[in-house]
């Protein structure tokens, strides 16, 4: 069955790039919003019994997952053979379980969502809970920004390096970093915990307390996390880095929200560097001399190619 690939409009630029290493077109689409804000989507060409791909982040508005949807419905009523969606930034992924009463899973309903259209597939990166792919009752391929990031440090001398974790909910994903960076390269883990304090007339406070597990003085120091949303946690975690003695602080996220003032605020930051990935297109007035953008489309073109191809993507994993 021929290969055709579909952009949403948080999708095309990185589309673009896809296309261009696979050396195909993009599948010509008319999208386009009504005077009320609704959202037209028609597919101006056959994809009758076509390998579909269909590329699109969901970062907020929620407007982003609905144009996927109907994209997605629009071709599976045009006969495609098999619907992936290629969704590189998974929106919602932080709501992935009720922890507080009267709140819904947000990433569950996301994923019902996408199965009810229509997808037969997903291929995504760096979800932010690993889990979220046994949502799905469809195959997930989950990729990982990790090798990226090592390809833009591989001809630096990492001998006084150290990877960091920001909470230890990423030492995972922090630690496989860091042994695909070097082997035997130190990490560190910062713990953020919420304690009671007593202040003066016998009032009672919850402040954050940050303790350091690892060595950093005199070192430079890589954070490795999946999204940059506001930059609070990025900027405090490099704030309590430089008072216990770090020399440099470099920045890795494969997803750059950078919501509100957060470019502004990672400028006045002792961040050196901040290097994220191109899962969100991000607008000029977004970017500074201190962000780095690193494309994850040789990435995503080669899982394209091989599912299409019925190929293992194993090894795209590791």
């Amino acid at each position: 069955m021929p290969l055709k690939v579909i952009a949403g409009r948080r999708g095309i630029t990185l589309a673009k790039k896809i296309c261009r290493i696979l050396n195909l077109p993009i599948c010509e689409t008319e999208i386009r919003n009504f005077a009320d804000g609704e959202i037209f989507v028609r597919i101006k060409e056959s994809v009758r019994g076509s390998d579909v791909f269909v590329i699109q982040s969901t970062p907020p508005p929620a407007d982003n997952i609905w144009e996927l949807l109907l994209i997605i419905d629009a071709l599976k009523r045009a006969s495609a053979e098999r619907i992936t969606a290629v969704i590189p930034y998974f929106g919602y992924a932080r709501q992935d379980r009720k922890d507080e009463p009267r709140v819904p899973i947000s990433a569950k309903l996301h994923a019902d969502l996408l199965e009810k259209a229509g997808a037969s597939r997903i291929l995504t990166m760096e979800l932010h809970a690993e889990q979220i792919q046994g949502f799905f009752n469809i195959p997930v391929d989950h990729l990982y920004s990790a090798n990226v990031f090592v390809e833009y440090f591989k001809n630096r001398n990492l001998n006084n390096y150290v990877v960091v974790s920001p909470d230890t909910g990423g030492v995972k994903r922090t630690r496989a970093f860091a042994q695909r960076l070097r082997k035997k390269i130190p990490m560190a883990i910062i713990d953020k915990r919420r304690e009671k304090v007593t202040r003066k007339k016998g009032k009672e406070e919850t402040v954050e307390v940050m303790n350091l597990i690892g060595d950093v003085n005199k070192k430079s120091c890589i954070i490795f996390d999946d999204i940059i949303s506001t930059g609070e946690t990025l900027i405090k975690a490099a704030n309590f880095l430089k008072d216990n003695g770090a020399e440099e602080i470099i920045a890795c996220a494969a997803h750059a929200l950078l919501a509100e003032n957060c470019p502004e605020r990672l400028l006045g930051s002792p961040l050196s560097e901040i290097l994220v990935s191109d899962t969100i297109d991000l607008p000029k007035e977004k970017l500074n001399e201190k962000i780095k953008v690193l494309s994850v489309a040789p990435l995503f073109a080669e899982a394209i190619r091989r599912i299409h191809k019925g190929m293992s993507v194993a090894s795209l994993f590791s």
